[in-house]
């Protein structure tokens, strides 16, 4: 079954429209609302993607608009099969986009009844485990794909990583490909946690536009704000998936101040996140029945 995310085979012009598509709901959901205008709702807005594993960031987003509080959500298949619960007679659904719908209906623990919830705080959705060498690898040859070569260097501790754009074959070569180096000497976490943040830069768009790869041109961003976006971008990724980041002490002068963050681009760090996952074979599926 599919999952919640946009899928790898999706045509490019189908593609665009789902992006005008999803864009256009959330700038009018934030426009009507009061939500994310400051640090600390940005960072409470991202543990509740974080913890909302089982559907892509953008509608864990769009979950959170439409019913801030909520406390876990899943289709009326995956309430019933996972845990022997059912919508209650009047229970309003909530929306998500689906990339086949193109809208899917989903419901809040509290509108289900069934058997008990796991205790509140208790993660209903498995995450992945401790990142060891053996998950790392399998990312290569998924990035090798895409025409990005991972580059294993020895660097110092506080070397992180880096992506670049490498020089085109030839002036005829339209093809885009990249560089994107992990530092051997860190802990696999660290790496994937380098890993996230360097593709979190690329699927941002921080490296201008690549139609192969879905990523759209944006305008240019100071170098601060470049940084912001893909450690919030790395921060959702790795804590989904079981990787405390660095971006932990990174994000938190940033977040609890009082700070504006409506400078931030709320769609694309989603988006971005959600790409990732994909790519990387990391996503958990939200499963419908078929009508």
């Amino acid at each position: 079954m599919p999952d919640d995310t946009m899928p790898a085979t999706l045509p490019p012009r189908d593609a665009d429209v789902l992006v005008q598509i999803e864009r256009s709901l959330l700038d009018r959901m934030l426009a009507d609302s009061t939500l994310y205008r400051n640090g600390p709702e940005f960072r409470a807005l991202l543990d509740f993607v974080v913890k909302l594993r089982n559907f892509a960031p953008f509608n864990a987003m769009l979950l959170q608009i439409q019913r801030p509080g909520l406390r876990h959500a899943a289709s009326a298949r995956d309430w019933r099969e996972r845990f022997g619960r059912y919508p209650k007679e009047d229970a309003r659904p909530l929306l998500i986009l689906w990339p086949f719908g193109p809208v899917a209906l989903v419901y809040d623990a509290e509108d289900t009844e069934g058997h008990p919830l796991p205790g509140y705080g208790a993660p209903i959705f498995e995450a992945v485990g401790p990142i060891t060498p053996e998950i790392m690898l399998p990312f290569e040859t998924i990035l090798a794909r895409k025409n990005i070569t991972v580059h294993w260097y020895d660097g110092s501790p506080d070397d992180a990583g880096y992506i670049e754009s490498e020089p085109r074959v030839s002036v005829d070569d339209a093809t885009r490909r990249y560089r994107l180096g992990i530092n051997v000497r860190h802990h696999p976490a660290v790496q994937f946690a380098t890993l996230a943040h360097e593709l979190g830069h690329l699927f941002l768009g921080h490296l201008k536009a690549d139609p192969l790869l879905r990523i759209q041109e944006r305008p240019r961003l100071h170098e601060h704000q470049c940084e912001i976006e893909a450690e919030s971008v790395a921060y959702l990724v790795c804590h989904r998936n079981g990787v405390m980041p660095r971006s932990e002490r990174y994000l938190a002068h940033f977040v609890e101040g009082k700070q504006d963050v409506r400078s931030l681009d709320l769609y694309a760090i989603m988006r971005a996140a959600g790409q990732i996952e994909t790519l990387l074979g990391l996503t958990i599926p939200t499963r419908f029945d078929r009508n």
